[in-house]
């Protein structure tokens, strides 16, 4: 047995725990646990400082999670948009696969815990569906394993599902949506760096929320990933008391950089039943974007988004920073809110354009941006 194993099976993973260690009440820890399934790894447990602070508000079940919100318990439509058990495909070219129900820690925050930790619901039996399914529609160019989290899955089970997709002609993109380099960093191996690297270009997407996750173990598991040829991304969700705070947002992404860890999206909360105590004002999230932008690298900047209700997909919310305009002038505000002007140009119309012009701009019609290219042989 691997240590991150071991150390799965020393967690904090039932309602009798939340009891003995915690002092909940009794009835209330049974009902937060059948409502959704605590799981608390030794090492991301460790992480906590106090009693309510933003590692605790992240894995210890809350009262308010029972409370009958009118929130939704699919809020992005997953169940419409899944063609077969394993799969959710919302947009034309990529699909989510779900290969797993189990986490190492379960986010009290979880869109997904209408599912989440129930084998029924998503299940290893489900896999050859979806890789047939992927297979049979030759659009899908882009993969993301999902679950619960893929890397839950032994190394051996793993390669099973990347060496199937991978003979799939038209899968160019596989990426692992987990949040282990944060929540248990033990589960990176050399070993499974090794065997990733062979199904490459493979990315990796984690879910780092707060500074204190950064630290010297995630900062090896994410370097080892890099080390072996993955871009590793960071998805954040905005949250109450969590990192609703532009110095806290800042510490996070600065630190992210450095672990070579790149700021990717930085999600407004969803509408998940039971979670409704996590969610801030999109001001909020605009307001510290603001705060980012200027005050440190753009690589350090994700994108803010709303993951739209009802499957509508990631759409990007932005600060104003075009005021307006004047003519040809573009009325701009920076960072700092100094107001500057940039001249705009006009396109010719064909009318007007030289007859090379003509000739690009009829080709740009027919769906051409560019003239075709003249064949040039290379000896070898």
């Amino acid at each position: 047995m691997e240590l991150w194993q071991e150390m799965l099976r020393q967690s904090v993973d039932s309602g009798k725990d939340l009891v003995e260690r915690f002092g909940f009440d009794k009835e209330i820890s049974e009902k937060l646990n059948s409502l959704f399934h605590t799981r608390i790894n030794p090492y991301y447990l460790s992480l906590i400082r106090t009693p309510g602070d933003p590692i605790w508000l992240q894995c210890i079940p809350d009262a308010r999670e029972l409370e009958e919100d009118g929130l939704p318990e699919d809020p992005l439509a997953e169940d419409s948009h899944s063609p077969v058990p394993s799969i959710v495909h919302r947009y034309p070219d990529r699909v989510l696969f779900l290969t797993t129900s189990q986490c190492s820690m379960y986010c009290r925050f979880c869109t997904r815990k209408r599912k989440v930790g129930d084998s029924s619901k998503i299940n290893m039996k489900y896999i050859q569906d979806g890789i047939d399914y992927i297979a049979a529609n030759p659009q899908i160019r882009d993969v993301i394993l999902s679950g619960g989290d893929p890397l839950m899955l032994t190394d051996f089970l793993l390669e099973r599902v990347l060496k199937g997709l991978r003979a799939i002609p038209h899968v160019e993109i596989i990426r692992l949506g987990t949040k282990m380099p944060c929540v248990l960093p033990q589960r990176i191996t050399p070993k499974l760096c090794r065997m990733i690297k062979k199904y490459h270009p493979i990315y990796v997407n984690t879910h780092f929320n707060h500074p204190w996750e950064c630290t010297l173990e995630a900062k090896r598991a994410c370097e080892m990933l890099a080390d072996a040829g993955v871009p590793v991304g960071n998805q954040a969700v905005l949250m109450k008391g969590v990192n609703d705070d532009a110095a806290v947002m800042l510490e996070l992404v600065r630190k992210l950089l450095t672990m070579r860890v790149r700021p990717y999206y930085l999600y407004q909360a969803d509408i998940t039943k039971g979670t409704n105590y996590f969610r801030t004002p999109v001001s909020k999230g605009l307001e510290i974007m603001d705060a980012l932008r200027g005050h440190t690298s753009g690589l350090a900047i994700p994108a803010y988004v709303i993951d739209a209700p009802g499957g509508g997909g990631k759409i990007p919310i932005l600060p104003q920073y075009v005021i307006g305009r004047a003519g040809h002038q573009i009325i701009l505000r920076n960072y700092k809110n100094e107001i500057f002007t940039y001249p705009d140009v006009e396109e010719k119309s064909e009318a007007t354009s030289s007859p090379v012009e003509q000739q690009f701009m009829r080709k740009r019609k027919n769906g051409k941006n560019h003239p075709e290219p003249e064949k040039v042989e290379v000896e070898l």
